[in-house]
C-alpha cells in the first residue's frame, strides 16, 4: 500500500510582507519630496525661486488678505558657513528670502525675528548691508523683533531696521568687537614640544599660539588692537546711523521712533542690556513680544490686515539620505553638555555676547 502524499507545503508570505514595505517606502518618499506634508495641508503656498535656489512659501497665519508679511528669522550664531549639504549658510538664505520678498508686490514688510549672541564680522555685516539695500530699493519696512537674545552680531543686523522691538527681559547691547584664541606654548613645554617656525616676515606668525608671551612685540598687539578698534569704530557708527535713519523715517508718524540718548556712547563698552535698559538709551523703538512687532509693522507698511509668510526650503530626497549621516558624522563622538557653544575659528573677528564663549 502506497503512503498517503504529502500535504501541500505552504507558501510563505514573506514576500508579500516586503512587497507592502517596499510599497510604504515609495509613499513615504513621495510624500517627503513633495515638501512639508503638514505645513502643505494646513496651510498652501507657492513654489518661488532665486537663480538654482528653490524655496517654498509657507502662511503661518492666514488673515484672508492679499498683503503680505515675510518673517525672515536669525537663529542662532551668525556665520557664512556651510550649514547643510545643499552648502546653503545663513547669509546666503536671508539673501534669498529678501530677493524674493523684493519681487512679491504683495510683501508689505519684512520681520527681522532675531534670537543670536551674534557671529562673524563679516557675516553680520553682509545681512546688514542686505536689510539696509532691501529698504532702500523697495521703500518697505524691516521691524525686528528681539527674542531672548540679540546682542553684539544680533544688534548689528538689527540696527539698519526702520523699527526695533525687544521684550523688557531680552538680551541685547554687546556692542563690541571679540578676537579669540589660546596660547598653549606652556602645555607644549611641558611635553617637550618645541614648535619650528620658518616665516617670511616677522609678523608672519602673528596670534599664533606657539610662542611664549614675552615674545610677542608690543608693535603686534597694538597693531592687533588697532585692528579690532576699527572694525568697533565702524559698529558704533552702524548703530548711530541706524539709529538716526529710523528716526527720520518715523518722526512724521503719530508715534515715532527712539533717537539714542546723549550718553548713548557710554554703553559700548561691551556690556550687556536689558530690553528696558535699550529703550531707555534709544537702542530700541518699542517694548513688546512678538504680537507687538507684527503691528507695528503694519502700521509702518500703511496696511490694516495681512497674511504672515514665510520661506523655507523644501524637504527632497537627498535630505532624506542626509538623516542618516555621514561616514564622517558617524565616526565622531559628541559629548552633550546641555549648551550650545559656538565654535569660533582662532584669527576670525567676532560680535559676539561674550558670556557665550566656552
Amino acid at each position: 500500500m502506497m503512503p498517503p502524499p504529502p500535504p501541500p507545503r505552504k507558501r510563505s508570505k514573506a514576500w508579500l510582507v516586503l512587497l507592502f514595505l517596499g510599497l510604504g517606502m515609495v509613499f513615504v518618499l513621495v510624500l517627503l519630496t513633495s515638501g512639508s506634508l503638514f505645513r502643505a495641508a494646513l496651510s498652501p503656498g507657492k513654489s518661488v525661486s532665486h537663480k538654482r535656489h528653490y524655496l517654498q512659501e509657507y502662511t503661518i497665519e492666514n488673515n484672508a488678505s492679499k498683503n503680505k508679511i515675510a518673517i525672515v528669522e536669525v537663529e542662532g550664531v551668525i556665520t557664512s558657513a556651510d550649514n547643510s549639504r545643499k552648502g546653503d549658510n545663513m547669509v546666503e538664505f536671508i539673501r534669498q528670502q529678501l530677493r524674493i520678498a523684493t519681487r512679491d508686490s504683495h510683501v508689505k514688510a519684512i520681520l527681522l525675528k532675531i534670537n543670536s549672541p551674534g557671529g562673524e564680522v563679516l557675516a553680520s555685516d553682509e545681512i546688514y548691508n542686505e536689510l539696509a539695500d532691501f529698504q532702500e530699493i523697495t521703500g518697505k519696512p524691516v521691524v525686528a523683533s528681539m527674542q531672548t537674545v540679540a546682542a553684539s552680531g544680533g544688534y548689528y543686523v538689527a540696527a539698519p531696521c526702520r523699527w526695533i522691538v525687544a521684550n523688557e527681559l531680552t538680551i541685547t547691547g554687546s556692542i563690541g568687537v571679540i578676537l579669540h584664541g589660546f596660547n598653549y606654548r606652556g602645555l607644549m613645554d611641558k611635553i617637550g614640544l618645541r614648535p619650528e617656525v620658518y616665516k617670511s616676515g616677522e609678523f608672519k606668525d602673528m596670534l599664533s599660539g606657539m610662542r611664549k608671551p614675552e615674545e610677542v612685540p608690543e608693535e603686534e598687539r597694538e597693531m592687533v588692537q588697532s585692528l579690532i578698534m576699527e572694525t568697533y569704530t565702524k559698529f558704533t557708527n552702524i548703530v548711530e546711523t541706524g539709529r538716526s535713519e529710523s528716526y527720520s523715517a518715523t518722526s512724521k508718524l503719530n508715534e515715532p521712533g527712539r533717537t539714542l540718548e546723549p550718553m548713548w556712547t557710554e554703553f559700548v563698552d561691551g556690556r550687556v542690556l536689558s530690553g528696558r535698559q535699550a529703550y531707555e538709551i534709544g537702542f530700541v523703538d518699542e517694548l513688546g513680544n512678538f504680537e507687538v512687532a507684527i503691528e507695528r509693522a503694519k502700521i509702518l507698511a500703511g496696511i490694516t490686515n495681512a497674511n504672515l509668510i514665510q520661506y523655507e526650503q523644501p524637504f527632497d530626497l537627498g535630505d532624506l539620505f542626509s538623516l542618516f549621516g555621514t561616514a564622517e558624522s558617524r565616526s565622531t563622538i559628541k559629548v552633550d553638555l546641555g549648551v550650545d557653544f559656538p565654535r569660533l575659528q582662532p584669527g576670525c573677528l567676532y560680535f559676539l555676547y561674550r558670556q557665550a564663549l566656552p
